[in-house]
């Protein structure tokens, strides 16, 4: 039998830095802990159509959301999953503008490019430091490259009206594309000066410009602290150091639960 490879995601570590007991149930007992919901089929039918529109501008991506949309949710109710038959109605609507509006924005903001890969998997060494031959595990949504000569590494958000200063200087939530830029230049040998990273919102609910691009920075003082961050959870999952993080309880699906009392 093939030995499992031993991995970490941004979401594993995401969870593990929030609770590292939560993480435990999740990533080692495998106890189910989430269910799709409009949510979520929403974001997957808008992350559909940027993935297609974008590299073949002849698509319409309006109904490659409307397709994708309509699949996620029959998906739901095929889990017997009660739905909110008004909310679906608004994010269709909803969808419409970010539709038009994606490639435009992408076009004005980097100009001329080629489309270099949608959906890369990343399954990465971790060399940095001693990792117990655990690799990093991400998905980067598009990287594009520009007349320039360099990468931008994308990640599709979708949200309600936006992301507040505070959640888009959050640290955690920045590494995410730290983590990103570091191991697709090491996958690929590309100096890390060559690669941006970008979070792009796509805004269900905004009046206008449904579609913000914003530039996260990661030098060398940022990567050295997402790695020590990295180290840390990766230390501690592999001695099996799972203590609960009371702060952090409100929340949690576990909470008050045969799982986690």
């Amino acid at each position: 039998m093939e030995k499992e490879i031993k991995r970490i995601s941004f979401s594993a570590l995401k969870n593990w830095k929030e609770c590292p007991y939560r993480h435990k149930l999740i990533y080692v007992d495998k106890i189910p802990h989430f269910e799709g919901n409009e949510y979520t089929a929403f974001g997957t039918a808008i992350h559909a159509a940027c993935e297609k529109g974008i590299p073949n501008p002849s698509q319409n991506a309006l109904k490659v959301f409307q397709d994708a949309f309509g699949k996620e949710i029959d998906i739901l109710k095929e889990s017997g999953r009660e739905l909110n038959t008004s909310l679906i109605e608004q994010m269709r609507t909803q969808a419409v503008p970010i539709c038009e509006q994606v490639l435009p924005a992408v076009t004005n903001h980097f100009g001329s490019f080629e489309v270099v890969s949608v959906e890369e998997e990343l399954l990465e060494d971790i060399s940095e430091f001693d990792s117990y031959g655990t690799k990093f595990k991400g998905f980067i949504d598009m990287v594009i490259k520009t007349q320039d000569g360099k990468y931008h590494v994308i990640d599709w958000k979708t949200c309600s009206w936006g992301w507040g200063r505070d959640k888009k200087s959050d640290p955690l939530v920045n590494y995410q594309l730290t983590y990103y830029k570091n191991y697709f230049s090491k996958k690929h040998r590309i100096e890390p000066s060559l690669v941006e990273t970008y979070f792009v919102l796509l805004k269900r609910t905004a009046k206008v410009e449904n579609v913000e691009i914003f530039r996260t920075t990661s030098g060398r003082k940022k990567t050295e602290n997402s790695l020590k961050v990295l180290q840390n959870a990766v230390i501690n999952i592999e001695k099996a150091n799972y203590i609960k993080n009371r702060l952090n309880c409100r929340y949690c699906k576990f909470h008050k639960t045969e799982h986690c009392t």
